[in-house]
């Protein structure tokens, strides 16, 4: 038996931007429900918000998120600040997303595109336990922790 987990993010109003960000950086493919695509009258504010949304790719990335009813200022919700501290990490958010890759090099690829206009939590560097480790807070408030994967 195999067991398949998938985060599930909760944003604030942006859930189609996010995702849409997130297909551009792991591939696969993307699927958006709003809604109103279950029924919501169109006319009702938020009915073009993201109910159930998915990407998911042949490498293995999947994440999925929707759009909680009525929030509208953006951003994970449930939010909070990740920083270096004294020469460790403080957080105050309650889940990371964390994803590791095979090599330094296809883990760069995923990392220079997650940290466009993000905020650099860690340095991608070699660490005591990885090839590459770094953690960064993307321009939607979700936290990335991303190493190479051990031998």
């Amino acid at each position: 038996m195999s067991v398949q987990t998938t985060t599930h993010l909760n944003f604030r109003g942006d859930a189609r931007e996010a995702l849409t960000f997130y297909q551009s950086v792991f591939g696969g493919h993307l699927v958006i429900n709003t809604y109103a695509d279950f029924g919501m009258p169109a006319e009702i504010p938020g009915s073009d918000k993201v109910v159930f949304g998915l990407v998911a790719a042949e490498n293995g990335f999947r994440v999925m998120g929707y759009d909680i009813p009525g929030l509208t200022e953006g951003g994970i919700a449930g939010g909070g600040a990740t920083r270096r501290e004294n020469g460790t990490t403080v957080t105050e958010q309650s889940v990371f997303v964390s994803i590791s890759a095979p090599t330094l090099e296809e883990l760069q690829g995923y990392w220079d595109a997650l940290a466009v206009d993000a905020t650099v939590v860690e340095p991608l560097a070699a660490s005591a336990w990885s090839a590459g480790f770094g953690m960064l807070t993307d321009r939607f408030g979700v936290t990335w922790s991303v190493s190479v994967a051990a031998e």
